[in-house]
């Protein structure tokens, strides 16, 4: 989808929240048949952070980065017209976490809702967001992407329990005078014939009979590692080498490539398929693992915080995960 000239869209008030709990490694070595040296050689990950289940929730955690998104952009929950959670780790499905939040924070009686997009949830977030904000729908929306992935993965298993962690990230998206400001370019696609690949199945009768013997307990996230892996790969440099060939920029006209954190071998590989520059794709999987939709927003928020994010710059934002779904998006600051 290409640039409307309706209005612009600023990006504003990015934010991060984290839980306080760090598990490491070597924590994992204590539980499970793994260690430190084999884990960060398959994943890049050195530690992951863990939520209280007894004080922090999805919704918590969202609304921490909601609230200091409003802060950073200078505004009040009344002036949202509109909250966007991207999530697959919602406590209930009714009312949306979306619903919650937005009662919270005293911004009632905006429309909320969740979006269940899984790791690429905050990128399609962001792209229906913006596109409201363009055409005139709306002024200003929130946009979250919050999993606790640690809620949904069995640590009885190595092979998926290893990769997460918890994390929120957020942003504000306005409506700017300046039409050239906000999205050039978006693509979001999904192809279903490999939801198998990564899901999270409730009950016996979701899975399917090819996985009937994989010992991950119902109710934790099953996912087979080779299928994912070529499909990240693959379509990493399929979306970003689409975004510049439709926008017509080079990879040098880019100063940020921003890259949902699901495998440090995934990325590197991508980057060196591509050509992209190592200093203009931030990694931070080590310190956070794979967050889901909540990892996009906590690296913006560091390269916020770097100041490596400035006006009138270009970045391309992807991310790839569960349906299996994928999304970009192209964004002069």
């Amino acid at each position: 989808m290409s640039l409307s000239t309706a209005f612009g869209v600023r990006m504003s008030g990015i934010a991060s929240a984290v839980p306080d709990r760090v598990l490491t490694n070597a924590d994992l070595e204590r539980i499970l048949d793994t260690s430190d040296e084999w884990i960060r050689q398959r994943t890049g990950i050195v530690e992951r952070r863990v939520v209280d289940g007894e004080r922090e929730s999805q919704a918590s955690l969202a609304m921490r980065s909601l609230r200091t998104s409003l802060d950073r952009a200078g505004l009040k929950p009344s002036d949202l017209d509109l909250i966007i959670n991207c999530t697959v780790t919602a406590e209930m499905t009714c009312p949306s976490n979306a619903c919650r939040i937005a009662a919270e924070i005293g911004a009632t009686p905006v429309p909320a809702f969740d979006l269940v997009a899984a790791c690429s949830g905050f990128v399609y977030g962001i792209n229906v967001g913006e596109s409201l904000v363009r055409s005139g729908r709306f002024r200003t929306v929130g946009v979250i992407g919050c999993d606790l992935m640690t809620q949904v993965v069995d640590y009885e298993d190595r092979s998926v329990s290893i990769l997460f962690g918890d994390a929120a990230g957020s942003v504000i998206l306005r409506r700017d005078p300046d039409t050239q400001r906000g999205c050039l370019y978006q693509a979001m696609g999904a192809d279903g014939r490999g939801w198998h690949s990564l899901y999270l199945p409730r009950r016996a009768r979701e899975i399917p009979p090819e996985d009937a013997d994989n010992p991950i307990r119902i109710g934790c996230l099953r996912m087979h590692g080779r299928e994912v892996y070529k499909f990240a790969v693959n379509k990493f440099r399929e979306v970003i080498e689409d975004a510049l060939e439709k926008t017509g920029l080079k990879v040098d006209d880019v100063s940020q490539f921003v890259c949902h954190q699901m495998n440090v071998r995934i990325i590197d590989a991508a980057i060196e398929r591509i050509g992209l520059p190592r200093d203009r794709v931030r990694i931070n999987i080590d310190r956070y693992g794979n967050t889901s939709a909540g990892s996009v927003g906590v690296v913006l928020d560091e390269l916020r915080g770097d100041g490596a994010l400035r006006e009138g710059d270009i970045v391309i934002i992807v991310a790839f995960g569960g349906g299996l779904t994928w999304a970009s998006s192209v964004w002069r600051l």
